[in-house]
């Protein structure tokens, strides 16, 4: 059973970073593309961020310049590195790879 465990959010002022991680419980995680996806209240689940197994990112216009995403094949783990935070980007983040979804985990941008 793949299991996917995020960590890294909370709370943060306007302008703030934070650093989401995403461990995957599965094997031949370097072969597969692993992204972001975010859900903020009565809105549809957005794609953020998405790296291929080659390391090519591709991000949603609305966090280019301020979240990078990275992986690291020896630990399992795909990051988010959240810069400049913004109060719209408060949402759930949760991290997807294969047809595997994280728990989530809750980023609020509020001062």
């Amino acid at each position: 059973q793949v299991q996917l465990v995020e960590s890294g959010g909370g709370l943060v002022q306007p302008g703030g970073s934070l650093r989401l991680s995403c461990a995957a419980s599965g094997t031949l995680f370097s072969i597969y593309t692993a992204a972001w996806y975010r859900q903020a209240p009565g809105k549809q689940r957005e794609l953020v961020a998405r790296i291929s197994s080659g390391g090519t990112t591709t991000y949603t216009d609305s966090v280019k310049g301020r979240f990078t995403i990275s992986r690291d094949n020896a630990k399992n783990t795909v990051y988010l590195q959240m810069n400049s935070l913004k109060f719209e980007d408060t949402a759930v983040y949760y991290c997807l790879w294969r047809i595997y979804w994280g728990q989530g985990t809750q980023v609020t941008v509020s001062s």
